[in-house]
């Protein structure tokens, strides 16, 4: 009879278990996964793709690990302390019509164009991991057959060439990791725009630090902006055991939609901040004239305070030293651009003696000074 008892008890054990097994199976399979969010930009506005990025940092749920991928139209964007004077060939972006943007992180000047794709991920600080952000990059990589490995703190490479450089932004209970891919970046405009034409020049900024760099699409031409996106958010979705997430697409419609989002807009297009946060520094331009007339050299030191020449002294061996004196006083108080440039030439050119030759040296030294910005 006991027999019997302990049999029937372990038939009713294994009963249970048989029944439920399964549901414990079930309910663990249909534990949430981390939440998670992928955004998208449909839009190559730089200014507005800083915006949202700096939108998601202020405002966005950190409770929610984000993935926003976008891209630029051709721009230098600067970080929060520096000289765009020193930093950039002002007078070539003028020309190719390459914007200039700054952004509210710290860290160097980079330029980016529709070869080159922006990853940002915004995590709580709790959740904040760096090297398991790097890591989702490069097992988007992995799809293309390219391996690569992180350098230092900031870059991911490929056999020694730098394909990624990223920054940390971190601010509790917030956390953004945001980085750069070259896929195909035209490297020619890269150098002419990074590495500005100056004789001699004091910063109080930060200097931005050269590094080899390599286009992706030197590895694998099936590497483009669309192609490595989806590679990413795979990449993104299967690190969280996240079903794959359609993105949501975002465009200058959000503008509308968020005014928190378009008060960030403004801020970060507006003048004063691009150029305005410039620190102080001395640009000193040396150079030697020998047309129209040959008339010796000139020494121009020149002190800018957010945007504006605040100083100028000038010294020259020229024989008109009128005209030297002058240029001093006409440098005074305009903003320093060409169009600063060509407003101090007025000045000078109203002042200058007919009889002379000046009118001829106001072009030329207009001319020289609008190349040396």
């Amino acid at each position: 009879r006991i027999l019997s008892v302990t049999m029937a008890r372990c038939h009713l054990v294994r009963t249970l278990s048989a029944r439920l097994a399964p549901r414990m199976a079930r309910s663990m399979s249909s534990a949430p996964p981390p939440k998670i969010r992928v955004l998208v930009s449909a839009t190559t506005d730089p200014f507005f793709n800083l915006a949202t990025e700096e939108y998601l940092f202020r405002s966005g749920d950190v409770s929610v690990n984000t993935l926003f991928l976008w891209r630029n139209e051709p721009t230098v964007v600067i970080g929060r302390c520096q000289n765009p004077w020193k930093e950039c060939n002002m007078q070539a972006m003028d020309d190719k019509g390459v914007h200039l943007a700054r952004r509210f992180s710290g860290g160097g000047a980079v330029y980016q164009d529709l070869g080159n794709t922006n990853f940002t991920f915004l995590s709580s600080m709790e959740n904040y991991n760096k090297e398991r952000n790097s890591g989702i990059i490069m097992k988007g990589l992995e799809k293309f057959g390219v391996k690569a490995n992180t350098s230092g703190r900031n870059d991911i490479e490929v056999d020694g060439q730098k394909v990624s450089g990223a920054a940390y932004r971190l601010a509790p209970p917030r956390a953004l990791h945001h980085g750069t891919l070259l896929i195909n970046v035209e490297m020619t405009a890269l150098a002419g725009l990074l590495n500005p034409n100056k004789l001699k020049l004091k910063s109080k900024g930060i200097s931005s630090v050269t590094a080899r760099v390599s286009n992706l699409q030197s590895l694998n031409p099936a590497i483009s902006h669309e192609s490595l996106s989806s590679a990413v958010v795979d990449a993104f979705c299967a690190h969280y055991a996240s079903p794959r997430l359609e993105p949501e697409m975002l465009d200058a419609s959000a503008l509308q939609q968020e005014g928190k989002l378009a008060a960030v807009y403004a801020e970060i297009k507006d003048k004063m901040w691009r150029f305005g946060e410039t620190p102080e520094f001395t640009h000193h331009i040396e150079g030697r004239f020998e047309s129209p007339l040959p008339w010796g050299s000139i020494d121009v030191h020149i002190q800018s305070q957010k945007g504006e020449i605040v100083e100028a002294k000038v010294f020259s061996d020229s024989l008109y030293p009128g005209l030297i004196d002058q240029l001093a006083a006409a440098l005074h108080g305009v903003t320093y651009d060409a169009h600063g440039i060509d407003t101090a030439m007025a000045r000078l050119a109203a002042v200058a003696d007919p009889a002379a030759a000046d009118k001829a040296h106001v072009s030329a030294l207009g001319d020289w000074l609008k190349a040396s910005l």
